[in-house]
C-alpha cells in the first residue's frame, strides 16, 4: 500500500496544468520496471506522483521520455525541494509557463535545457 506522505494532493487547477497523467502501473510498464521500482523512484524523489481529484495516484506523462525518466528531472526536483518547495508546489512550478524559457520548465527539460531550468529554480531560493 502507498504511503500518502509520498504523494502530493493536487487541486483542480494544477491537475489541469499537467494535462496527461499515467497511473503507477502504466509508469512501470512504460519504464519496463516492476511496480516496486516505481515506488522506489517516488521515495527517492526521482519521480513525483500526485493524488488526482478522483483519488487516483498518477505521474505526469511529461515526466517520461519514451522508456526513461526525463533527463534532469531528478536534479530539478532536488533543487526545488532544497528551495523549500513541497511536492504540490514543485509540480505547479514545473508546469507553469515561464516566458524566459519559453514554455514551461518541464518542456525545457524535455528539450535538454536542464541547466537553464535549474538556474531559474535556484533563483527561487534568493
Amino acid at each position: 500500500m502507498w504511503d500518502i506522505g509520498l504523494v502530493a494532493q493536487i487541486d483542480l487547477a494544477a491537475d489541469a496544468l499537467v494535462g496527461d497523467w499515467l497511473s503507477l502501473p502504466e509508469v512501470a510498464e512504460r519504464l519496463g520496471i516492476p511496480s516496486s521500482r516505481v515506488k522506489q523512484l517516488l521515495r527517492d524523489r526521482k519521480l513525483l506522483a500526485a493524488a488526482r481529484p478522483s483519488g487516483e495516484r498518477a505521474v505526469p506523462a511529461a515526466f517520461l521520455d519514451g522508456d526513461q525518466v526525463v533527463k534532469g528531472l531528478h536534479g530539478t526536483l532536488t533543487v526545488l525541494y532544497d528551495c523549500g518547495f513541497d511536492d504540490s508546489e514543485a509540480l505547479r512550478w514545473l508546469f507553469t509557463a515561464d516566458e524566459t524559457l519559453p514554455g514551461t520548465p518541464i518542456q525545457a527539460l524535455c528539450k535538454h535545457r536542464g541547466t537553464e531550468v535549474n538556474r531559474r529554480a535556484q533563483a527561487l531560493a534568493f
